[in-house]
């Protein structure tokens, strides 16, 4: 009895010291950020920097006010958000079947490796001018730019997760008859979903800076329209706080990511 009572309080213990643990780096990042906007608002009002070009968080909520009544923000923000979760979602189907279809035929993915590979490494953003050109200047070039920057990475990673899989499990089900179909849904598959989820997390900021990219070139509506619109005209407060918009877009997409993974992790 007096082990179970020790063994319980160990466990309150080390649940008590997680706890804190997770409340000491939510209160860390809270204060960093306060401690970074409240230098930037002072170096602005004494000075040190020059507001105009650097602005201030006094200015920027000042801008986001004006623009809110406006009533014009909310329709950029609206979007860039359809076209990112619209390239997210295709990059993960796509990414994920050519993944499947490599893992299926090893003669087809020694074939197109090297293809992946160099497409990989290519500048996404010298095929946006391309992109214009075959596709227009709408809604279809920005969401085929946010595909391009993170599909063939994806594709790269997702079929190296599948090649890790257990090899001893997958040897088990051939020796019991089973199928190369088998050994994917009952192994491979089940074994990557870490992986997938992992991957997803990454395409969601990817796919975020394709859509940005293409809307720099091929939009009129966005964020990113709005910061190129922003740069020319000199109007740096829109351009900044639209950049910051952009950060708090990709935190809670991020974050929605990783509560998915959490919920995974719990059930696992």
């Amino acid at each position: 009895m007096k082990t179970t009572n020790q063994t319980l309080s160990d466990q309150q213990l080390f649940l008590l010291a997680h706890r804190r643990h997770h409340h000491f780096v939510h209160f860390a990042r809270i204060f960093m950020l306060l401690l970074f906007l409240t230098v930037w608002e002072l170096f602005a009002d004494f000075h040190i920097i020059d507001s105009f070009f650097f602005s201030s968080p006094s200015r920027v909520v000042a801008c986001f006010v004006r623009m809110v009544s406006e009533r014009s923000l909310f329709t950029h923000i609206g979007i860039t958000l359809t076209e990112t979760v619209i390239s997210f979602f295709l990059v993960a189907l796509v990414s994920l079947s050519a993944a499947t279809l490599l893992w299926y035929s090893r003669r087809l993915s020694e074939i197109l490796e090297p293809f992946l590979v160099v497409l990989n490494s290519l500048p996404k953003s010298a095929l946006a001018p391309l992109l214009i050109v075959w596709l227009g200047t709408g809604m279809d070039t920005i969401i085929a730019a946010g595909i391009s920057v993170a599909i063939f990475g994806a594709i790269i990673n997702l079929y190296t997760g599948f090649l890790q899989a257990d090899p001893e499990k997958l040897l088990l089900i051939r020796t019991l008859g089973g199928t190369r179909r088998d050994c994917f849904f009952k192994v491979v598959l089940p074994a990557s979903i870490p992986v997938i989820l992992s991957n997803m997390k990454v395409n969601i900021g990817l796919s975020l800076v394709g859509v940005v990219i293409g809307e720099f070139l091929a939009a009129r509506r966005g964020l990113g329209y709005l910061i190129i619109y922003g740069s020319q005209v000199l109007q740096l407060d829109m351009l900044i706080t639209s950049i910051l918009l952009l950060c708090i877009i990709a935190m809670g997409l991020y974050q929605l990511l990783q509560f998915a993974e959490h919920c995974y992790k719990k059930k696992v």
